[in-house]
């Protein structure tokens, strides 16, 4: 597998990588927080959101898994990741006020 597995939505990455033990695409949490917040700090909203899903003892914390994925500079870092259901529940966890207003073809 490639080392450079990045998706750009509007100009911002999204790493991915394909999971040979779960036979799944995982998708970088941090970088789905970016793109969806549009907030300066995405590390932070995903630390603080990450709390309050332990809190609430949510499904979705319990299956984030660490993967080493290739970060900007050039460096493999451990990085939550999570599958395409979990990256659906994540964006239902985000306030929908905090969800950046992405224009679609229909708007």
């Amino acid at each position: 597998m490639e080392d450079n597995n990045i998706q750009l939505f509007e100009d911002k990455r999204i790493r991915y990588e394909w999971d040979e033990e779960s036979e799944e695409w995982m998708f970088s949490i941090v970088d789905i927080v970016e793109v969806l917040t549009e907030t300066d700090n995405p590390r932070r909203y995903w630390s603080d959101l990450k709390r309050k899903l332990k809190t609430e003892g949510s499904q979705l914390y319990d299956n984030i898994v660490q993967l080493k994925l290739l970060a900007t500079d050039g460096k493999k870092y451990s990085t939550d990741a999570a599958n395409t259901e979990q990256v659906l529940r994540l964006i239902q966890s985000i306030p929908t006020n905090l969800l950046s207003h992405r224009k679609t073809p229909h708007s």
